[in-house]
């Protein structure tokens, strides 16, 4: 294999309803938040992880070309050299790539763009949610909650870079960036379901051409093409 050459793709990332990207801490305090963000340990801003960003466009291109599979885990090809998925995706780290060679697109973690509006305001908000009794209406004191989000309006730049070995790869370039148009479509992060993480892809550039991405266009019948059989 050699390596032809290495594709940028880069933008920003623009925060639509409030996102909250979990930071994994356990640690509940009286009084505190019981759901915190992840934030860069320096700076103490909230970032979203390049394995976020990934994970969640693959469990999407996975779902759009039929490769759920039956015990939820990503898909993998040990003999995946011609599979777009872990083309673009890899095996995991429980896997080897093996015939499929290297993974092709690399995602970075994408940090906040500092905005004396969001300064003056904070970098994230409270949001406090309730459990609604559904006799009465009211709400069960036993069910308060509270999420900390990163607030609507807030702007993070993005970079994935894409590794192309041959034709193919050139080819399935186009399904990476399906993936991200369907994200703006979804959401990203938790609590999807009650509307956070909704976001949008601004500004994007692909090797400084800013129209490609523009001109990707979501079909239920393109994906027809990427589908595997007897998933």
């Amino acid at each position: 294999m050699k390596l032809e050459k290495i594709i940028k793709i880069s933008g920003n990332i623009r925060v639509k309803t409030g996102l909250h990207i979990g930071s994994g801490n356990d640690n509940i305090q009286i009084g505190g938040v019981d759901n915190t963000v992840v934030k860069d340990p320096i700076k103490k801003k909230p970032y979203i992880p390049g394995s976020s960003l990934k994970g969640k466009i693959r469990t999407l291109l996975e779902w759009a070309t039929n490769r759920v599979i039956d015990d939820g885990k990503p898909y993998n090809d040990k003999n995946g050299f011609y599979d777009p998925i872990v083309r673009i995706f890899g095996n995991g780290k429980a896997e080897a790539n093996n015939s499929a060679g290297p993974t092709r697109a690399s995602f970075s973690d994408c940090f906040l763009i500092d905005d004396q509006k969001l300064a003056d305001i904070g970098y994230t908000e409270i949001k406090t949610e309730v459990v609604i009794n559904r006799r009465t209406g009211t709400a069960l004191s036993t069910g308060l909650r509270s999420t900390e989000r990163v607030p609507a309006g807030a702007k993070f730049e993005f970079e994935i870079t894409y590794k192309v070995f041959d034709k193919q790869d050139e080819e399935n370039l186009e399904l990476l960036l399906l993936g991200m148009k369907l994200l703006e479509n979804d959401a990203l992060g938790g609590s999807t379901s009650r509307g956070y993480g909704r976001i949008q892809f601004e500004d994007v550039s692909i090797d400084n051409n800013k129209e490609k991405f523009k001109n990707i266009k979501l079909s239920p019948d393109y994906f027809k093409k990427w589908e595997k059989q007897g998933a």
